[in-house]
């Protein structure tokens, strides 16, 4: 049983890695954005507000947008998928999911400014501190809310393992991002914009593809 979980966990972070980060940007940008929520993760502990603004300020923004503006929406050379594919076979938030969530997440504070005590369970904000206080708590509420219903979501589309394995990989993904982007920036500061992928290529390692080719896709 636990075999089984953590072999399903292994594929899932191997097609997450091999299908949505070929760009040099968005892995830095996972560098940091895994940086900034092993912070959040401590402060969850020591103050629950700070660990909110950090989690959505920096650690998503940053995550989404290498996403949104850096990784590559073409034909999958490496994995012979098209975009369309990947999207549609995606476990977790495909980019149309993730429009959705970031929207509510944008959207969010608004509630406070209709009612500042969001239907009762807070009191109204007396200055700038307490309305960004208020709203980190939305946030850390979106965010659990988000990983919750899209675990659940997938129990009934996917199966319960599946599910489970899902939100296991999203609350480990920092861990697991830190050592896998860690030399995405030196990558980048050499002028690489794209991850070659050989370690994605079967045959390049068996020496039938030449590195010169696969370089030549990806520029």
């Amino acid at each position: 049983m636990i075999k089984e979980f953590l072999e399903q966990l292994r594929i899932q972070r191997w097609d997450d890695h091999r299908y949505y980060h070929h760009s040099r940007i968005n892995q830095s940008l996972h560098f940091v954005s895994a940086l900034s929520f092993l912070l959040a993760y401590v402060w969850l502990f020591i103050d629950p507000v700070v660990s909110g603004l950090v989690g959505w300020l920096v650690s998503m923004t940053s995550r989404q947008a290498g996403h949104f503006f850096f990784e590559p929406k073409g034909y999958d050379h490496i994995n012979q998928a098209t975009h369309e594919h990947k999207e549609e076979i995606k476990v977790g938030y495909n980019l149309q999911r993730k429009v959705v969530l970031m929207t509510i997440w944008a959207l969010s504070p608004l509630v406070l400014v209709l009612d500042p005590t969001l239907f009762g369970l807070f009191k109204p904000f007396a200055s700038a501190t307490d309305f960004m206080r208020q709203v980190a708590k939305i946030w850390l509420a979106v965010g659990a809310g988000g990983l919750l219903f899209r675990t659940v979501h997938l129990f009934f589309i996917r199966d319960i393992e599946t599910g489970l394995v899902w939100m296991t990989k999203i609350l480990t993904d920092p861990f697991h991002d830190l050592m896998l982007y860690r030399k995405a920036p030196l990558a980048l500061m050499r002028g690489e914009l794209m991850d070659p992928g050989l370690h994605l290529i079967p045959e390049h390692t068996l020496g039938f593809i030449p590195e010169h080719t696969l370089e030549e896709q990806h520029a």
